[in-house]
């Protein structure tokens, strides 16, 4: 019983990351009908800028908390990773938008080549370990064990979250998104500017992927150039089995998966006996991807907007 509850604790951290990103593709494409696969991109950006920025603070102000320091790396990787995926849909998705649905995928593809590589001539190839700023102090629930960075990241997604849909379902950026979603020709006589909804949508999918960069890293201590592909590939398929275009589908996508993963490292190993365990776990995601779009191609959530892929 320890065993279960310990790796659905661990499912639910996981499943949280996965879905912050998740909602980041789901976004863009229920606005523009793009798979914007540089996402998980944007994620190691944030990831790797909250770690340039802790190792200055703690150089330049040492003895400052430890969650202040994290605090303010969050931030200003958000500030970051916003300004990053406004210029990405501005030079890299908008010359394309009316082209046929391949030249922007292929450039998204691009974008995804090009930041790793950057990232790796600025950052370097080599991994980095990623300090640990809060207390490391165990808690115990039934028997299994969380930490307080868990913890935190639980707490932060459920917040992320919340905004979010109020955001969506009780602003007038909301109302606009949900009009340019649904017609962005109708929505712009009705004074509606889909350009600046468009950047807004892709501003705020990257201060969730940083969100996500930034407890990604803190949750399992190293970051590099190439840490953002499998998150990104994940968050995907999530949004997949969601139902891609559905809010509440990317959500209920990326909890699930990360309960399979979870589950999945936790069992397989054991019946087994060690032959298939962790390593072999993200086998797991990509057989729920192949499972849903056989059996159900709009995903668990599908909706209209889901339709158009």
């Amino acid at each position: 019983m320890e065993i279960l509850l310990q790796q659905i604790i661990n499912g639910l951290v996981l499943g949280s990351m996965y879905a912050l990103v998740a909602l980041g593709y789901t976004m863009v494409y229920g606005i523009i009908n793009l798979i914007n696969f540089a996402h998980g991109e944007v994620l190691m950006v944030g990831a790797l800028t909250s770690w340039s920025v802790i190792g200055m603070m703690r150089e330049s102000m040492p003895g400052t908390p430890g969650w202040l320091i994290l605090l303010l790396a969050l931030i200003i990787a958000c500030v970051v990773c916003a300004a990053l995926n406004f210029t990405i849909e501005k030079v890299a998705y908008r010359p394309l938008r009316n082209s046929p649905r391949l030249a922007p995928l292929i450039s998204a593809i691009g974008m995804s080549i090009l930041l790793q590589t950057l990232a790796m001539i600025i950052w370097k190839p080599n991994y980095k370990p990623y300090p640990n700023l809060l207390p490391p102090v165990p808690y115990e629930i039934g028997g299994a064990v969380i930490t307080l960075t868990q913890i935190i990241i639980l707490a932060t997604t459920c917040v992320a979250l919340s905004a979010l849909m109020y955001v969506v379902h009780r602003t007038n950026l909301g109302r606009a998104m949900r009009a340019t979603a649904e017609n962005p020709r109708v929505a712009a006589l009705m004074g509606v500017k889909p350009d600046v909804v468009i950047s807004a949508t892709f501003i705020i999918g990257a201060i969730l992927a940083a969100i996500a960069g930034v407890m990604w890293a803190a949750n399992y201590g190293t970051v590099n150039h190439t840490m953002g592909f499998l998150p990104g590939l994940k968050a995907f398929t999530a949004a997949v089995f969601g139902g891609i275009g559905n809010l509440a589908g990317a959500v209920v996508g990326g909890v699930l998966l990360g309960l399979i993963e979870s589950l999945g490292a936790g069992y397989l190993g054991t019946l087994t006996g060690g032959v298939l365990g962790s390593h072999y776990v993200d086998i797991l995601a990509f057989i729920v991807l192949i499972c849903m779009l056989t059996l159900r191609p709009s995903g668990l959530l599908g909706e209209r907007v889901a339709d158009r892929a």
